[in-house]
């Protein structure tokens, strides 16, 4: 079965050709990103993305335990992997520090190490991500959602990111001359809102969230260049239905509800409409903000390539969809058996891409992120590009 290592470098060829539409830079290493001379990573989010936020509010949880962490840092951090995001991904390209979360605010003002060569120092960015959060605010859904595990939804995380720079910078045109040199990444986000709906709904019910989850995003976008953002990720959503999590919950005997990769199409095509909508977004953002480079994220082509190519790659077709950290059914998947409990079987080698590395759901992350980030990582020639600054503007509350 081929490992990470032997597919890293076909994948960074190839997903350029994806929505980005751009020419790669003439270098593949992994630092590519040092040609946009970032000195700060702001990220918002939910577990994708989150360094360890949500491990603050409520360390009791099960997916802060073994095997969570255990690839790379040899102990749980909080992020909700067995390794390294993408986010750690895209911050060691650009030669920054792992990002600090935001509550761990001594990490904030001074260096610490949160495992074996791992530190975070001030100047490199902060995340704002807490692992669960959703797009919409959390009176949205009212008391029927027990699920949750934080209330820190996007609106929470930008106003965190509207403290942390008032009391970081002198005055308003001191945070926007700051921050013409950072990058701010918001999301991905929402994910978790139409996986609520999904809990009591159908995938069609589900779509009406869509629009509001869009603007939400959108907002947030807004808020940012307010604060003098000046480049602009807006990551997308994957391709829910691979997931074994969702491939177990809507399990159907009829096999025109599955694509020619075994995915489910509906859930696919939930994902695909989101990401339509949140595109049109970009566009009108990019319309008012003229003087704001604002890039869409496709981490959906990013996975499908992936899944395409799974064969030729040497992967498992088999077990390409089941879990690697779970147990029970057809993809290895039980809701009352997730990563951290005790006796829930792990994957000996998930770096060779199998199952749960699919999942949104599940621990065994690091590879799957290591192979994505080279499709975000070659937006950089967008980035990179000089714009001409408009005013100032001052914070948004």
């Amino acid at each position: 079965m081929a490992t990470i290592k032997s597919v890293f470098s076909l994948l960074l060829i190839t997903v350029i050709a994806f929505s980005l539409h751009i020419v790669p830079l003439d270098c593949t290493g992994p630092d590519v990103l040092k040609v946009c001379e970032f000195d700060a990573i702001y990220q918002l989010g939910d577990s994708i993305s989150d360094t360890g936020n949500l491990i603050l509010q409520n360390p009791s949880l099960p997916f802060f335990q073994f095997p969570y962490g255990k690839t790379y840092f040899k102990n749980a951090t909080g992020r909700c992997s067995n390794g390294l995001l993408m986010i750690d991904f895209i911050a060691q390209s650009a030669g920054i520090p792992l990002l600090s979360p935001y509550l761990n605010k001594d990490a904030l003002f001074a260096g610490v190490h949160l495992g074996a060569n791992v530190a975070v120092a001030v100047g490199g960015g902060v995340n704002f991500a807490v692992a669960d959060a959703t797009a919409l605010p959390i009176n949205f859904f009212g008391a029927n959602f027990p699920s949750l595990v934080t209330s820190s939804s996007l609106s929470v995380q930008l106003d965190w990111m509207s403290t942390y720079f008032h009391h970081t910078y002198h005055n308003h045109h001191d945070c926007a001359e700051k921050l013409k040199s950072a990058l701010f990444i918001v999301g991905g986000i929402g994910e978790n809102d139409y996986n609520l709906a999904l809990l009591h709904k159908t995938v069609e019910e589900a779509r009406y969230l869509v629009p509001q989850v869009v603007k939400a995003i959108k907002d947030a976008v807004t808020r940012v260049i307010g604060y003098g953002a000046v480049r602009v990720v807006v990551p997308g959503h994957f391709p829910i239905g691979c997931s074994p999590i969702y491939l177990t919950k809507f399990h159907s005997e009829n096999s025109a509800h599955y694509d020619e990769l075994h995915c489910l199409k509906g859930l696919n095509n939930l994902a695909i409409y989101h990401n339509d909508q949140l595109k049109l977004a970009i566009e009108d953002l990019r319309i008012k903000n003229p003087n704001v480079v604002i890039v869409y994220g496709d981490y959906y082509s990013a996975f499908q390539w992936v899944y395409r190519n799974a064969q030729h790659l040497g992967f498992d077709v088999a077990s390409v969809l089941k879990s690697c950290c779970g147990a029970g059914g057809a993809y290895d998947f039980f809701l009352g058996k997730m990563c951290g409990i005790p006796g829930v079987p792990v994957c000996a080698n998930p770096d060779e891409l199998k199952g749960s590395e699919q999942s949104s759901a599940l621990a065994d992350r690091h590879g799957k992120y290591r192979l994505t980030t080279p499709g975000f990582i070659y937006i950089a020639p967008i980035l990179s590009t000089s714009v001409r600054l408009g005013p100032v503007y001052p914070f948004r509350p």
